[in-house]
């Protein structure tokens, strides 16, 4: 094992790191080990295991059987993952050998352990996999072995949520990452942590969970120079929890950040959903096309871009080709939290065709995985839902109770979009009741947001129910870009605006790009000159 206290020492400059090693000319196997660390960490997977190969043979020849046996199980696991399955079992079954004829209980036998957890997934056995990383667990523990604990925790509690014994499940990921935060394992299993934890979080609508640790990961990638491994991955994590939190230019890019990472470290799976995301952001904006070339390009690396793609035909005003998409995508799956996943969109496109019956059902088949899975966000996500087709079917008394609670749900995720959404329901239903004051309330408070995000769809739906109105005065712009814009007029640049204004650059860019959206300008002349015939300034 490499000494906690050098890797420390280390982490701080990979690239100084695996230079000064490189130079080695007869390195020890400690020094190998750490010479593939410091690769992975720069992004390199190929050049980590070349070197892990050189440590194996290093460690074998000078009879130190369980540590080479450590360095067979990584590379083994590694080629698994890439789906190089014949190398994988070659280098596993190698390991399992040297253990074997080791002759005695060791940490190697638990690490051993989670090839075969995964084999008993794979094959749909979850339960097995559950006891045999609980196994893993156990071996940790007994022999003080902070990675192989804690990464044999993350991989328990990934099989229990998948089971749908969630509050087990999180529980034991909350003690795989105290032993992470707490500095206790090596890079590469704290990073391997970090996401796995993160990535269960968000597939089970975890939100908060998701945005503490993401927060978390965070300040480890930024505390290590010239880091490539887990950055990529991170950014998109950053880039969900900013999308959620209304922060759309900032997650796209985040996102964009992130697919350059991607293609740096040649891993499609990650750069189609940072693609993915950009798509989400850019059909929310109502930027259609741009929305459309990032959904395409997710679907070339290899992931289905739905619900995003069916949503995108029905803002298109495709009703047909989003229902066929959204149809068939429901049809190509059973997994609850990935039917979660596309049945809000599916009540969205059914209730826009008059298929309010349908919308319905999926709103039933909703319930149940929402409540297994005790998530406040597919609750929420269901109670905006029910509160919409009891509109649609003029219940708008009874949609009000379901979109209060949607309300209150939202606003403790802090999700303002979402929250905006359902406010608007909430005044089409007051309306409906003849509460016109409540639903002028709601209208406003829903505007100003959609104002804010440049939410152009949601401004376009919005005024077709409301007709023309004050806010066609500033042109959707809100109050703080009203004073950017008007500043931005007199010919000052980003930086005299920040200065004006008291705000940072970046945050001024941001309105910029923003205004330049919703006035539907390319420049700042132009911005400036709309401004100056509009009465803006």
């Amino acid at each position: 094992m490499l000494s906690r206290e050098r890797i420390r020492l280390t982490a701080l400059a990979w690239q100084e790191t695996y230079e000064s090693l490189s130079r080695v000319e007869s390195p020890s196997g400690e020094e190998l080990e750490l010479l593939g660390t410091s690769a992975y960490m720069l992004g390199d997977e190929d050049g980590w295991m070349r070197v892990l190969e050189r440590a194996f043979q290093w460690w074998s020849e000078r009879g130190e059987g369980l540590r080479a046996a450590r360095c067979a199980f990584w590379i083994g696991m590694n080629l698994a993952l890439r789906g190089e399955m014949g190398p994988a079992t070659g280098w596993l079954s190698r390991a399992q050998r040297i253990v074997d004829g080791e002759g005695q209980e060791c940490a190697e036998q638990g690490y051993l352990l989670i090839p075969v957890a995964f084999e008993h997934d794979a094959a749909g056995d979850v339960e097995g996999a559950i006891s045999t990383a609980a196994a893993a667990v156990e071996v940790g523990e007994r022999f003080h072995d902070a990675d192989l604990l804690a990464l044999a925790l993350h991989l328990e509690g990934q099989f229990l949520v998948q089971a749908g014994r969630v509050r087990e499940g999180l529980a034991r990921l909350d003690e795989a990452m105290v032993a992470v935060g707490a500095g206790e394992l090596s890079p590469i299993a704290t990073g391997i942590v970090y996401c796995g934890v993160i990535l269960t979080c968000e597939d089970v609508f975890e939100v908060r969970r998701a945005r503490e640790w993401t927060a978390v990961l965070t300040r480890w990638c930024e505390q290590q120079d010239d880091l490539l491994a887990f950055t990529g991955r991170c950014l998109v994590h950053r880039a969900q929890v900013m999308r959620l939190h209304g922060e759309w230019l900032d997650a796209l890019e985040e996102s964009e950040r992130a697919g350059r990472r991607f293609e740096r470290s040649m891993n499609e799976a990650a750069a189609a959903k940072a693609c993915y995301l950009r798509g989400e952001v850019r059909r929310l904006r109502g930027e259609f096309d741009k929305a459309e070339a990032a959904y395409r390009e997710a679907s070339r690396l290899g992931l289905e871009p739905q619900p995003g793609w069916a949503l995108l035909r029905l803002a298109q005003g495709k009703h047909t080709a989003a229902a066929a998409a959204i149809r068939r995508a429901l049809g190509e799956t059973s997994e609850p939290m990935r039917r979660a996943a596309l049945l809000p969109a599916f009540v969205e496109i059914a209730l826009a065709m008059n298929e309010n019956a349908e919308a319905r059902e999926a709103c039933d088949e909703l319930e149940p995985i929402a409540e297994k899975w005790d998530s406040d966000m597919l609750r929420a996500t269901l109670a905006h839902a029910r509160g919409a087709v009891e509109l649609a079917d003029g219940a708008a008394d009874t949609a009000l109770v379901n979109l209060r609670r949607a309300r209150r749900l939202w606003h403790e995720l802090e999700a303002p979009y979402e929250l905006a959404r359902t406010r608007l329901l909430i005044g089409i239903a007051c309306r409906a009741l003849g509460d016109g004051d409540s639903f002028a309330l709601e209208v406003d408070a829903a505007r100003s947001v959609f104002a804010e995000f440049g939410a152009a769809p949601d401004l376009e739906l919005l005024a077709s129910l409301t007709g023309p109105d004050d806010a066609g005065s500033t042109h959707g712009l809100s109050p703080r870009e009203l004073e950017v814009l008007r500043l931005l007029a007199t010919g000052k640049s980003n930086r005299e605006i920040a200065t004006a204004l008291v705000i940072s650059e970046h945050t001024v860019a941001r309105h910029v790009q923003n205004i330049f959206a919703k006035l539907r300008v390319a420049s700042r002349t132009a911005a400036g000159a709309f401004a100056f015939e509009h009465d803006l300034v």
